[in-house]
């Protein structure tokens, strides 16, 4: 049996960060719901408690049951889960008398503590709390203090049950690492055997073991996840896979016959279908955002339900579901009211009467990639940046017409391949070009022109949740405004988009 940590979520915007963490020092963990904790067997190692917006003292503040856990199974309380302990133990939270947001300074104050082996002595952490451990139950005792918080770092006695005051898992505490390696290693005694070549030697014989010779059907996007799906489907159980990839119209210039060329060349079983004509009639005279999607979407279930019934006996979906929408679907706060509609195919196992099978629902993007290259897979396709799934038609704000796709095109192909030119594209998380329902004055030779703006978008990112806008050079952008009212018929004004996320999203629409 495989062996993990256990992360027990209280809702902290950090948990996904605390997982990804542990994942980087090659330990496998999963995220549940405080109150939702699976049965404890020999393969969990040890239990970090997260985070959480809630006071220990909060009515409704999360009580896990945590009876076969503590004292059972090395346990770290981050926050949180550190005042859960000393509150629910025996001890006092109450109010800061100096509230702690940021960067502090932690002393170690007993260097022998296997949680703090190898930090210095003084250490720079992140705080992020608004009450205090006053006391402590009277079996612990302090093994870190800073300034304002002398309870910084706690340990139980005759138990592997350690409580901190800090993040570790934020770039800005910057020995977390160490001190995650020694609870993950030296405490837990986790083997690191969680890599991107033993994921998919476990993934191909599992897939193999389960679909055996049944038939699957997988739905591809030219985006990172679907095509590391592909072709770890294809590794399992090779032309029992059908692949569809459908052009509806809204795809990048060119994508649609490059991306195809590049599935063929990786030996995938794809069919291509050219449905511009139904997805764009359809989108004609609509304005609204989440009607487009709507549109798009359904169009989308219509076309592959179709293609999939030309294959005969097919009994599985496949997805390319990651581990960020898994943990969106069971979070301690339920399911996000605000998934947009694009991503919820979710009636399509239902309509086809199939069984689904994600291969990379275990795995966050970062990890996909990496898995992605020990797989081979070309690098124009695991490097690309994400794309959103109704395409450019959430980049033309307003109504959808082949000429506004046409000018979009251009103007994306010249900022993307422009990027790519001057060494950008790898340093950007996403960049994307977008179409305003906007018109200025400008000039063009002798004559005055009313035309329209597009607006250009770069940020930076490591998962998307948040982000920054890029900075990119002033030369860079010069050159390439000039480039796209130069060459697009239609735009005499570019503008840069410097909103970062929050509050602004990432896409417009």
């Amino acid at each position: 049996m495989a062996e993990k940590i256990l992360i027990l979520d209280f809702g902290s915007q950090y948990t996904q960060l605390i997982a990804r963490r542990v994942r980087e020092l090659n330990v496998y963990c999963e995220i549940h719901p405080f109150n939702k904790i699976p049965d404890i067997d020999s393969s969990i190692k040890g239990v970090i408690l997260s985070g959480s917006p809630y006071s220990v003292r909060d009515a409704q503040a999360p009580v896990p049951e945590l009876s076969a856990i503590k004292a059972k199974l090395p346990l770290l309380g981050i926050c949180y889960g550190a005042q859960f302990l000393a509150h629910n133990f025996g001890g006092n939270v109450l109010p800061s008398k100096h509230r702690e947001y940021g960067r502090a300074t932690l002393e170690v104050v007993n260097p022998q503590s296997k949680l703090l082996k190898g930090l210095s002595q003084t250490t720079q952490v992140w705080m992020s709390h608004g009450d205090t451990i006053t006391k402590l139950p009277e079996n612990c005792y302090i093994i870190g203090s800073t300034r304002d918080v002398k309870v910084g770092a706690f340990k139980i006695h005759e138990e592997e049950t350690y409580g901190i005051q800090f993040h570790p898992e934020v770039y800005h505490t910057t020995e977390g690492k160490i001190l995650l390696h020694n609870f993950l290693i030296d405490i837990c005694g986790c083997s690191q055997d969680w890599t991107p070549a033993s994921f998919v030697e476990s993934t191909i014989k599992e897939l193999k073991k389960q679909l055996g010779n049944d038939k699957v059907v997988l739905g591809l996007s030219g985006g990172v996840d679907s095509s590391v799906a592909g072709i770890l489907l294809h590794r399992a159980i090779g032309k029992n896979l059908t692949c569809i990839f459908v052009d509806n119209g809204l795809l990048r210039k060119n994508e649609y016959e490059k991306v195809l060329h590049s599935y063929k060349d990786m030996g995938l079983n794809v069919v291509g279908v050219d449905a511009k004509e139904k997805f764009l009639k359809d989108l004609a005279g609509i304005f609204e955002p989440e009607a487009k999607r709507k549109s798009i979407g359904k169009n989308f279930i219509e076309v592959f339900d179709k293609e999939a019934h030309k294959i005969q006996n097919v009994k599985w979906l496949g997805q390319g579901t990651i581990y960020p929408d898994v943990i969106e679907s069971i979070s301690v706060n339920g399911p996000s009211a605000t998934i947009k509609s694009h991503h919820n195919v979710g009636g399509l196992p239902e309509r086809m009467h199939l069984k689904v099978i994600e291969p990379l629902k275990l795995l966050f993007k970062d990890e996909v990639r990496k898995v992605g290259k020990t797989l081979g897979i070309d690098p124009d396709i695991l490097n690309r940046h994400p794309f959103p799934g109704p395409g450019l038609a959430i980049r033309i704000l307003g109504d959808i017409t082949p000429e506004k796709i046409a000018i979009l095109q251009e103007v994306d192909n010249i900022y993307v391949e422009g990027l790519k030119e001057h060494g950008l594209y790898d340093e950007v998380w996403q960049a994307a070009a977008i179409l305003l329902p906007v018109q200025s004055v400008g000039v063009m030779g002798d004559e005055r022109t009313y035309e329209n703006v597009v607006a250009l978008r770069a940020v930076s990112s490591t998962d998307g949740m948040t982000a920054d806008w890029s900075q990119l050079p002033y030369s860079f952008l010069a050159e390439i405004s000039n480039r796209i009212i130069n060459s697009v018929k239609g735009i005499n004004r570019v503008v840069y988009d410097i909103s970062s996320k929050p509050p602004a999203t990432i896409e417009w629409e």
